[in-house]
């Protein structure tokens, strides 16, 4: 189901951003398309409906949806950063063959941070690497 225009316009105007072509368009596809795409997928995607669209516009675009908190930067590897639309607390499963990201829960209740207490937390991120099992599939 496409997130609609008027939905994504609102969604952004209630996270404090100024609803523009691009910023909806980007928007929709990350709600539309959950698998932690780049800006190279993002840019190949958009490009047809947007002929003036640049891999800039949507880095910056990607960059206030950081700020605003509306997306979460996911940078398994030094080699690409990919986005994810859901920012509750979960982990991410990256497969070695087919660099599909998955997600899963976590119960973050059950994690103990005792050994660094006193510090200042300022983000989560649990992550495993592995063969998914489509992959295993078909090997």
């Amino acid at each position: 189901m496409a997130f609609k225009t008027d939905s994504a316009r609102k969604y952004l105007k209630e996270h404090d951003i100024k609803p523009s072509t691009i910023r909806i368009k980007v928007l929709q596809y990350l709600k539309d398309n959950k698998y932690h795409p780049t800006v190279d997928e993002i840019y190949k995607e958009l490009i047809e409906d947007i002929p003036t669209l640049s891999k800039t516009s949507i880095y910056n675009t990607l960059e206030l949806f950081l700020e605003k908190n509306i997306v979460n930067l996911v940078s398994i590897d030094d080699k690409e950063s990919r986005y994810d639309i859901d920012t509750s607390a979960h982990g991410h499963f990256k497969c070695e063959i087919c660099n599909k990201i998955y997600d899963f829960n976590i119960n973050t209740s059950n994690i103990s941070e005792e050994d660094i207490k006193g510090f200042i937390i300022n983000k989560r991120k649990i992550y495993y690497e592995g063969i998914c099992k489509d992959c295993l599939k078909s090997t």
